[in-house]
């Protein structure tokens, strides 16, 4: 198949929704974590629960680079802004998660902070170029995928000598909290379900591949399968897990042949390498302090690095009372579970971060009416979809 329709055609979803059901054991149950947000959206979207059988549970993971940002975070881009007059550039989705004191990136720029939402780390060293009398703070979320990019201004900036730039660094690792999931204590006790196996996020495949998925697949026997995005990948991916299940296999998979290979992107990885290091823990949302999931800036690009420059340390701030973003995070929940979701906390007002993101789970259902009494035909869903 070669194009974008092709992966969202009708016909082939009943199909392969057909031999899921015929292949999936009756006597037992399924349950698979879909690890990115873009499978979420892509399972809402498209309807593809409905061509499942009951046995085949979908749990969201917390592949979501906005969703798993603590509020501490945006406490530290927010008084950068609002306390030491730097320009403050993000992401558009980064803009609306709630921070401490009712505030949030968007909230504090009505009160005057300059903040600024940006496409890509390059455009944060454009207006550092444009305002050189001025701070400018590129503040970089993500997993693996948008990783390269930061690390490439970065290093242009000590070649240019950008000396009023920095980067408040929030980048994310995906096999760490991958592991965290099925081994930690830590998340044991917060609570979180069975997972017989993953659906490896795409994206993030591209840049480091399917070979770090290995080591888990061995140690804590769950299969992998990494998929695209489209819905017949969704699925397909799914009729994998289920075979390797019936067959008592764990190994790592990959659907995603038409853009993942085992090596990853070397040359992306190399930039990274470079400019990047482990810090030895990272707070997620809804996971807790998770050892080595995270990067920060070495030493040699130090005079880049915000939370150097700025003296910053880091509070963590419990999250809203009402919400259950960490629940739905871990898995343990559904958005529909959250007593304040569709009513208080909608996309317009999002109470959490699930709500905010264009990958979050909360936003899926809430966009795609997976909390409704209404009955919903799959493949017709599928098919009016197709551009």
């Amino acid at each position: 198949m070669k194009y974008i329709d092709e992966f969202r055609d009708g016909d082939l979803a009943r199909q392969i929704g057909a031999r899921i059901a015929a292949e999936a054991h009756p006597d037992r149950s399924y349950s698979f974590m879909e690890f990115c947000g873009g499978h979420t959206h892509a399972i809402s979207r498209y309807g593809v629960l409905e061509l499942l059988p009951p046995n085949v549970r979908m749990i969201h993971g917390p592949g979501c680079p906005v969703c798993v940002l603590p509020i501490g975070r945006i406490d530290l881009a927010i008084r950068l802004a609002l306390e030491r007059g730097a320009i403050v550039c993000t992401y558009g989705d980064t803009m609306r998660v709630p921070a401490s004191d009712s505030l949030s990136l968007i909230k504090a720029k009505a009160r005057g902070g300059d903040i600024r939402m940006v496409y890509s780390a390059a455009d944060a060293m454009a207006l550092a170029r444009a305002n050189p009398q001025r701070e400018v703070v590129f503040f970089a979320i993500g997993f693996e995928t948008t990783t390269p990019p930061t690390a490439l201004a970065i290093r242009d900036a000590a070649r240019e000598g950008l000396a009023n730039f920095s980067v408040l660094c929030c980048h994310v690792l995906t096999p760490s909290a991958i592991t965290h999931i099925l081994e930690s204590p830590e998340v044991r006790q917060l609570g979180t379900v069975p997972i017989d196996g993953f659906i490896g996020p795409a994206h993030v495949s591209i840049v480091i591949g399917s070979a770090p998925y290995d080591h888990f697949a061995e140690e804590y026997r769950k299969p992998v399968v990494i998929a695209g995005f489209e819905p017949l990948d969704v699925m397909q991916a799914i009729l994998m897990l289920v075979r390797q299940v019936n067959e008592g296999r764990a190994h790592v998979e990959n659907e995603f042949t038409r853009a993942v290979t085992p090596e990853g992107n070397l040359k992306a990885q190399a930039m990274v390498s470079e400019v990047f290091e482990l810090r030895p823990s990272f707070e997620w949302r809804g996971l807790g302090e998770v050892p080595y999931s995270a990067l920060k800036i070495r030493e040699t690009f130090a005079a880049f690095d915000a939370e150097r420059r700025f003296d910053l340390s880091y509070t963590p701030v419990a999250d809203n009372k009402a919400c259950e973003c960490g629940a739905i995070l871990r898995g343990v929940k559904k958005p529909t579970d959250c007593k304040i979701f569709g009513t208080v906390c909608t996309p317009e007002n999002p109470v959490g971060s699930c709500m905010v993101s264009s990958e979050g789970a909360c936003a899926a259902h809430y966009t795609y009416g997976r909390f409704r009494d209404i009955p919903i035909v799959a493949a017709t869903a599928i098919e009016e979809a197709t551009p």
